[in-house]
């Protein structure tokens, strides 16, 4: 699968309008339960902050969509 994102890349979840914005860390080695093989390019660890407290979590890349920035 071709990655979406790179490191530094602005994202939120799609359907959230209230979720919060995210900055994409890394990709993540995953290993897929069903086949066993493991896969590089899919999952990605984003980063935000909440009331001072950073807070990560790993997502798949198609849950997540590029959020634009004005500049």
């Amino acid at each position: 699968m071709v990655r979406k994102f790179k490191a530094g890349d602005r994202v939120k979840v799609k359907g959230g309008s209230d979720g919060p914005k995210m900055e994409v860390l890394k990709y993540i080695a995953k290993k897929e339960p069903i086949f066993g093989f493991v896969d590089r390019d899919t999952y990605v660890e984003c980063v935000w902050y909440r009331n001072g407290e950073r807070r990560s979590r790993i997502f798949h890349q198609n849950r997540l969509s590029k959020v634009m920035q004005l500049k």
